[in-house]
């Protein structure tokens, strides 16, 4: 399983904190890898190519309402791509797919779960209230695809989840990238005060 996104862009984040999520509250046989992708691209390759199935979890423009949670398999999972690319020069996952595709190592099973996102132009905030709603009904679908494909996940004691603890993480990239933000502001604050003072 393979969550993708950026935690610093609001509901870019959705599928890392979906994955997040599902590995607080579920534990999977050995043979089962969740793996955080971030916005690694292309570095992802091998671990695709390795794969004999691919469950993909992400923010993704279905060009549906925003909150609206969408899932595909098989050959439709190629045709969408993420949200947005961090930079022009990231590769997106549509890229990584189609070189493996082309390598003759591409997943035997695919499976994309993805959310609609409101807002990915937010650097620093949190996934939108409609769109973290849908975390638990990812979760709930990831699980159902996976049974299908014979894979069952055992859920943990009541007393080891908490829903809430999944953002932990999270939480803490979210106060650096606001203290960047305020670096950034003060510095801005100086250049121009030197300015005011040179004329």
């Amino acid at each position: 399983m393979l969550g993708i996104g950026n935690l610093l862009w609001a509901d870019e984040g959705f599928g890392v904190r979906t994955l997040q999520a599902l590995d607080a509250r579920y534990r999977f046989p050995g043979g089962v890898r969740l793996m955080d992708g971030g916005t690694q691209g292309l570095f992802l390759l091998p671990y695709v190519q390795a794969a004999q199935a691919l469950l993909i979890l992400d923010a993704v423009d279905f060009g549906l309402e925003p909150g609206s949670l969408h899932s595909v398999e098989g050959g439709a999972v190629p045709q969408y791509g993420a949200a947005r690319k961090v930079s022009m020069h990231q590769t997106g996952f549509q890229e990584v797919l189609a070189v493996a595709r082309l390598t003759g190592r591409l997943p035997q099973r695919l499976a994309l779960i993805g959310v609609q996102p409101e807002c990915i132009e937010d650097f620093g905030g949190g996934l939108r209230p409609r769109v973290e709603a849908r975390i638990p009904e990812a979760i709930a679908r990831t699980l159902e695809v996976l049974q299908t494909w014979g894979i069952r996940g055992r859920e943990r004691s009541a007393r080891s989840f908490d829903f809430g603890a999944y953002k932990v993480v999270s939480e803490l990239q979210l106060c650096s990238a606001r203290i960047f933000k305020g670096a950034e502001s003060f510095q801005k604050q100086i250049k121009l005060k030197q300015r005011t003072s040179g004329e």
